[in-house]
């Protein structure tokens, strides 16, 4: 099958050669306008012409994706989500159940991508693919590191935090079963201490008692956990309030509802 070939006009050509010369490969209509020197109507004129000829992609409103020369003649070009968040917000990190698959604490890959914010945002779609925004409140938003992808750098929890964050919202993280297997698969990784002290600064009495619950039962905890995580709890929370609310036990020393049975929490185990 022949290919179609696209004809591109001298302003969709000074466009996109002056972006890709630049290495922009994300930009606004105010770098455009800035590009062409040209009126709003025109600059708007132009993106929608490239836009019908695939050369380029609206992340968001005002914001674009470039599809650069090496997309071929079609112009079919994608980027990793990841990449374009440093480009829609400022003070962010990838979390919960994305940062799990991330970090491979479990083989799931998630259909969206979370990511905690502390302003809120509308969730986007792009590339087929949904930014779930989550907003936190500034005494959650810590925790995160530098990874890189390709040449760019983007936040994300750490392997410690991404538990405390899943612990906190299990419906953005898989459910317990997720993170019980989370705990399991990083546990050559995670920096125990520092899970300990970013539970403690988390300051979220259902997220200890998740947690210790959840070290006791794949056989993890240790007197230094004893000390941070034993308290005198009042009252009962559901050990997974994303599951359906049947208790079939509860657990006094967590001050937990079981509705999740243990052979369902361990079953990551079988096989090992």
């Amino acid at each position: 099958m022949s290919t179609k070939i696209v004809y591109l006009g001298p302003m969709e050509t000074k466009l996109l050669y002056t972006l890709e010369a630049q290495d922009q490969l994300i930009f606004t209509i105010a770098d455009a306008k800035a590009i062409l020197g040209s009126s709003d109507s025109s600059v708007k004129n132009v993106i929608y012409g490239l836009k019908k000829k695939n050369r380029l992609k609206e992340i968001e409103r005002g914001k674009y994706l470039l599809s650069p020369a090496k997309a071929g003649l079609e112009g079919y070009w994608s980027e990793h989500v990841f990449r374009i968040l440093p480009h829609l917000i400022d003070q962010y990190y990838v979390s919960y159940w994305s940062a799990l698959s991330h970090w491979g604490m479990t083989e799931q890959i998630p259909f969206m991508v979370y990511v905690a914010i502390q302003k809120r945002k509308k969730n986007l779609q792009f590339d087929g693919q949904v930014i779930h925004f989550v907003t936190v409140s500034p005494q959650k938003f810590f925790g995160y590191t530098q990874e890189k992808i390709g040449d760019s750098y983007f936040n994300i929890a750490s392997r410690e935090k991404t538990i405390i964050d899943c612990l906190d919202r299990l419906e953005f993280a898989g459910g317990i079963t997720e993170v019980a297997k989370g705990l399991w698969n990083a546990r050559n990784e995670l920096r125990f201490d520092t899970l300990l002290e970013y539970t403690q600064r988390f300051q979220v009495e259902s997220v200890q008692r998740r947690l210790g619950f959840l070290l006791d039962l794949i056989g993890l905890r240790d007197i230094k956990a004893e000390r941070a995580l034993t308290k005198d709890f009042k009252g009962y929370h559901w050990l997974d309030y994303s599951a359906r609310k049947e208790i079939p036990s509860y657990d006094k020393k967590w001050g937990l509802k079981i509705n999740v049975p243990e052979q369902e929490l361990l079953a990551f185990r079988r096989g090992l």
